[in-house]
């Protein structure tokens, strides 16, 4: 496949650029077929992306719906089948605004105004669609061959709701028509998994208008939720942690303190208490600080390791509220971390261990990214040299693989983030590691050393879930909510074929639940072949126990296996070994 660059020349493109060549030459074919159906179109921003491509455009007062996609779809096909040759050639800055007026395009106008001085503003046209990009890009519009508009969404111009709401149109490519066919079959596969449709059929948790963003579990949920927090319990009790619980509100001092008020204060709820003005916290970490900063402490109690399952609140805009992916209050299972310098490359080997054992208990897979020092940042050059540094010999120590993320660490520091796959192949942040020299700084934390002088200690912050609420929305469409029995909400659910055999079930019923085995009896008056595929289907239960006559001659359980479907005759104690088993060994 070859390219052009923006100096004009052509060449073959690298194979790990063609999808982002390919995406981005689809998002200048896009606005292309945009500007011929709606005239008075203004762009923004068309970047390619790590799923595909979108554009961000202002149409005025015309409202598209998802039934204008077809249309713009089929005049895209129509600008690939016109193989159009795409041209390249820079302007300079003034010429460039004027060029950009001329055309209407007032985004462009503004954007070419943020750019350096010295930047080489380099313009593509295909046809009569002129864009300002740096490219590189296809050399015929003829050369994407496979795409397909996805969906339309809402999008604030430079990210910042005090602008105005554009309109943004998403889109797919790749480099075959059998790609995106294979991308259309995992995305069917992905609605029936989606976490929100699995959550009503299995009754997990629910979305009200009262409460936008703020998530309510049923208690099947909160069995899933509960059975979460005692594994965190249980492997961090054994990695020597403790427990802390931190306020939820907390003086605004606390959070300028912190940083969290010049960083963070627009994501950040607040109220007043008391003609104080009190913030709801939407971090954990100045809270766990208070605690470390509440007595005294010498080299021989670092490190010391505080975890806290903390409630969290975090205002994100309306249209961006997704199920359980984004909220507006979670569940943080936060840890901070406060050693000395010379501790840092190990405890980070802890974490990460720790962080791996917690993936590898739900078999997913997993990458690293280290993300280095933001713009709006806090801190010295030295402090982050020395923060980003550790990080990396940590992780060269564990001879762990990592990706640059260059500018998108946390305001106080350096980070490693864990990006696990499910079983669709997807990708999703959950855990993280952050070295943090600023907050111990702020809060003039100290610790005595074993000459007798006070040292500032460093400060870890670590998530294994991050989210819980997310990371059982993860694990809803991981599983397709099949989830491992001792995390199942219902482990056996007990069907009656018929009423001659309604009491033994109750009796097999009642020694399981005696057990504190999760199990429910179905005792409705319906076929056993509708009770067996509402358990397996709707319930997903790992454990169906079929009882009829001959069970009860026996004195046996005919248990059918979900994840077999194969049914197996065994007396009730040997199903209680195998089920203890399964659950104590949280298999």
């Amino acid at each position: 496949m070859k390219i052009i660059y923006n100096d004009g020349h052509v060449a073959e493109c690298p194979e790990d650029q063609e999808l982002e060549v390919l995406r981005h030459s689809a998002a200048h074919i896009m606005a292309q077929a945009v500007k011929r159906l709606y005239p008075d179109a203004h762009f923004a921003y068309g970047p390619a992306t790590e799923k595909g491509f979108h554009y961000d455009i202002d149409l005025g007062d015309v409202k598209l719906t998802d039934e204008d996609l077809p249309a713009i779809q089929a005049e895209m096909q129509k600008i690939v089948k016109e193989n159009l040759p795409f041209k390249v050639y820079p302007l300079p800055r003034d010429e460039a605004v004027q060029l950009m007026k001329d055309r209407g395009e007032i985004y462009k106008v503004e954007h070419i105004a943020d750019l350096p001085d010295d930047a080489v503003i380099t313009f593509y046209q295909q046809g009569d669609y002129i864009d300002m990009c740096v490219g590189p890009h296809l050399t015929y519009t003829k050369a994407l061959k496979a795409f397909k508009l996805t969906a339309l969404s809402g999008a604030y111009w430079k990210n910042d709701n005090n602008n105005k709401m554009l309109t943004r149109l998403n889109g797919v490519a790749f480099r075959s028509q059998d790609e995106l066919k294979e991308y259309e079959r995992m995305m069917e596969e992905a609605e029936k998994r989606d976490h929100r449709r699995i959550g009503k059929e299995m009754n997990l948790f629910m979305l009200r208008e009262e409460g936008p963003g703020f998530p309510f579990f049923l208690p099947k949920g909160m069995v899933i939720k509960n059975e979460l927090i005692n594994y965190w319990r249980d492997i961090h009790y054994a990695a020597d942690y403790v427990e802390i619980s931190t306020p939820l509100i907390m003086n605004r001092h606390l959070w300028e303190t912190s940083g969290h008020w010049d960083h963070y204060k627009d994501n950040m709820y607040a109220t007043k208490i008391d003609d104080e003005d009190y913030c709801i916290k939407p971090m954990n970490c100045p809270g766990g600080v208070l605690v470390y900063a509440s007595q005294p402490h010498s080299y021989r109690e670092l490190p010391m390791r505080v975890g806290e399952i903390g409630l969290v609140h975090r205002h994100e805009l309306k249209g961006t509220l997704h199920g359980l992916f984004r909220v507006r209050c979670f569940n943080q299972d936060d840890a901070h971390i406060f050693m000395t310098r010379e501790q840092i490359p190990d405890e980070i080997a802890g974490v990460v261990h720790l962080i791996n054992q917690v993936y590898s208990k739900f078999g997913f897979e997993y990458y690293v990214e280290l993300s280095t020092r933001p713009e709006n940042s806090m801190g010295s050059d030295e402090d982050w040299e020395d923060a980003t540094n550790g990080l990396k010999t940590a992780l060269e120590k564990l001879e762990m693989p990592y990706i640059i993320n260059e500018g998108d660490g946390a305001f106080y520091g350096p980070k490693i983030d864990f990006h696990l796959r499910d079983c669709l192949g997807r990708t999703w942040q959950c855990g993280t590691i952050q070295l943090d020299f600023q907050m111990p700084l702020n809060f003039n934390l100290e610790y005595t050393a074993e000459d007798g002088s006070k040292k500032r200690p460093i400060m870890i912050h670590r998530v294994c879930f991050g989210s819980i609420e997310r990371f059982i929305g993860i694990l809803t469409e991981h599983f397709a909510g099949k989830f491992p029995t001792w995390l199942s909400p219902v482990q056996v659910k007990v069907l009656p074929v018929s009423d001659k055999s309604l009491d033994y079930a109750t009796e097999i019923y009642k020694k399981l639940k005696d057990k504190k085995i999760r199990v429910e009896l179905d005792n409705r008056n319906e076929k056993i072949g509708y009770k067996i595929r509402y358990a397996r289907q709707v319930d997903r239960v790992p454990y169906m126990l079929i009882i009829g006559e001959k069970e009860i001659a026996e004195g046996t359980v005919a248990v059918r296996d979900r994840a077999t479907d194969e049914t197996t005759s065994m007396s009730l104690d040997e199903l209680i070994s195998k089920l203890e088993k399964e659950i104590t060994e949280r298999l």
